[in-house]
């Protein structure tokens, strides 16, 4: 049968079923295209939920941030170089420094959790973040711990270093000391200083500030033959130059530093850096120089001693940090016998000595020799004195301090050049009659924490029974009207230890050739301007008996027939 022989209904119904079967088809592809648009509109709203999720993780890799951080900062602190390199920051350098590593941690954090998604080819899930996040915190700490190990494994060893450095240059000095000139050398001084110093690698030289005359210099290398840098013993010029050129005002509270307003007796007392920087800044290279060169820097002091060491003043050329020089003397080399004839200038009212090893043939031949006279007002000198008194009492020289008598000094604590750290203290003592200046220098690990100044106070208080002030009488004065006029406790206590000098200061055999006290509170306009009167010491029933009216002007009062040797200071202003 054929098509033509069909009925044409046939192919109106074929035409029917046809449509029927094709129409279909664009709705099932429609319909997959939408199922398929609804699944990637969920995954995208599950992968935005998964990113809000994280972001609210956020807070809690914050927190882990904070804690790498801690332990980071005791890190630092621990040691390393960072650590190290980092002590010196202040605290704001130090909070952007620590952001710094916290941003960079945050930074390698984001970028391993990227690497990871880059690999599964998917975005992580919250449980698969956190555990992601706890291995690399954990990576962080072990990391941290690590890094602490070798830091202080490399400090154990910098430890380990530094103690044979120092014991090998105290074995040094030991050996120097051992083989000093022994030849005028005062025997009681000089065991007193070398117990004094002990094993510590330094030297002390020890002389009268009034005649010259060397007591002892123990390890007479490093006090003769080696420069050392004077570090902020250097102010004690600076000083005097900024006195005597009027840098320095009468009114001082005029100058400021950085811990507020400050005058020289502050400065000098607490060694105030900035304070000595303005001053130099208003001197000028060339007269802090020559006030060095007058002080008796930076050339031979005339020992009668072979190869002594002349010193080195600073030299004007390019990167020389000219601040540094009125405070922490760059460029400036000393010997401890030059930083005792200039302590010592400033004791006698201004003459710059010739230091003797006096020679044990020629005892009672001994004459003092003056290199010469300073060209130095003596108010300069008194408006030093409180300072290196301060110094002494309360601030950087306090381990020097001697309740029996009163100390003069200056400290000094730097980096010497070459890693090697020095401490320095030049002083005199007593106050009103000078008898003793001491010069302690270390260097090493034993020039921290002001080590000189209690060597030097050891000296001082073993040798007070010889060279202190007497005590076996009191000194009570009447003052005048001019001295009325003071009224700071530190002029008084001059006042009193001047008018003790004056009258019992000629005990020793070796103090007849002292010149007078030179240290004198205010200005005398006439020879008697101090009314001093003897009190016997521990004379309370006396006083009880004596009538209240009675005026003590001049009394003739003898003293105990026994006579109490016992150390007392010197009462102050007695009526």
């Amino acid at each position: 049968m054929t098509l033509i022989n069909l009925h044409p209904r046939t192919f109106s119904l074929a035409f029917i079923l046809i449509a029927l079967l094709i129409l279909p088809l664009p709705t099932v592809d429609a319909a997959k295209r939408r199922h398929e648009n609804n699944a990637r509109g969920k995954n995208s709203r599950r992968a935005g939920g998964r990113a809000e999720r994280g972001k609210k993780l956020s807070a809690r890799e914050r927190r882990a941030g904070r804690r790498n951080e801690r332990l980071s900062a005791r890190d630092f602190r621990r040691g390393g170089r960072s650590s190290r390199a980092r002590t010196h920051l202040s605290r704001r350098e130090l909070r952007r420094e620590l952001r710094r590593d916290r941003i960079q941690s945050a930074r390698e954090q984001s970028a391993s959790l990227k690497a990871l998604e880059r690999r599964l080819h998917r975005p992580l899930t919250k449980r698969e973040r956190a555990a992601e996040m706890r291995r690399l915190n954990s990576q962080r700490r072990r990391e941290i711990l690590e890094a602490r190990r070798r830091a202080e494994a490399a400090r154990l060893a910098a430890i380990a270093r530094q103690r044979a450095l120092d014991k090998a240059l105290r074995d040094e000095v030991q050996g120097m000391i051992a083989r000093d000139n022994l030849a005028g050398e005062d025997p009681q001084v000089r065991r007193v200083a070398i117990n004094a110093l002990g094993n510590h690698a330094g030297t002390v030289v020890v002389m009268d500030p009034i005649t010259g005359k060397v007591y002892s210099m123990v390890n007479q290398e490093w006090a003769l033959r080696r420069g050392f840098k004077p570090c902020s013993t250097i102010k004690l010029v600076t000083g005097v130059a900024g006195l005597s050129e009027n840098v320095i005002p009468a009114s001082e509270f005029t100058l400021a530093s950085d811990r507020g307003r400050m005058d020289l007796t502050s400065a000098l007392a607490h060694s105030d850096n900035p304070y000595f920087e303005h001053v130099g800044s208003g001197l000028g290279f060339d007269k802090m120089i020559h006030y060095a060169r007058e002080l008796g820097l930076g050339e031979k002091t005339g020992a009668n001693v072979p190869f002594e060491y002349p010193g080195r003043l600073p030299e004007m050329k390019p990167g020389f940090a000219l601040h540094r020089m009125f405070s922490y003397a760059d460029g400036f080399e000393v010997t401890p016998l030059q930083l005792g004839t200039l302590v010592s200038a400033m004791a006698n009212g201004g003459k710059l000595l010739v230091p003797q090893v006096q020679n044990p043939q020629e005892v009672t031949k001994f004459k003092p020799k003056v290199r010469r006279k300073l060209d130095i007002d003596g108010n300069v000198w008194q408006r030093m004195i409180p300072g290196m008194i301060g110094s002494v009492n309360y601030g950087s020289g306090r381990k020097a301090y001697d309740p029996l008598q009163t100390v003069a000094g200056k400290t000094g604590t730097c980096n010497g050049g070459g890693g090697s750290w020095v401490g320095l203290f030049t002083s005199y003592a007593p106050l009103a009659n000078p008898r003793l200046a001491v010069v302690v220098i270390t260097r090493g690990t034993d020039a921290h924490h002001h080590l000189p100044a209690a060597v030097a106070g050891q000296i001082y208080r073993d040798l007070h029974q010889r060279f202190g002030t007497p005590t076996n009488l009191q000194i009570a004065s009447t003052p005048d009207d001019e001295e009325k006029e003071v009224g700071d406790e530190e002029g008084a206590d001059i006042i009193a230890d001047q008018n003790g000098a004056d009258t019992a200061g000629t005990t020793d055999a070796s103090a007849t050739t002292t010149a007078s006290p030179t240290h004198k509170l205010v200005p005398q306009t006439s020879p008697n301007t101090v009314k001093r009167v003897l009190m016997p010491v521990n004379s309370q029933t006396q006083k009880a008996d004596a009538p209240k009216s009675a005026t003590p002007a001049k009394s003739s009062l003898n003293p105990p027939s026994q006579p109490d040797n016992r150390p007392r200071r010197a009462q102050e202003n007695q009526p």
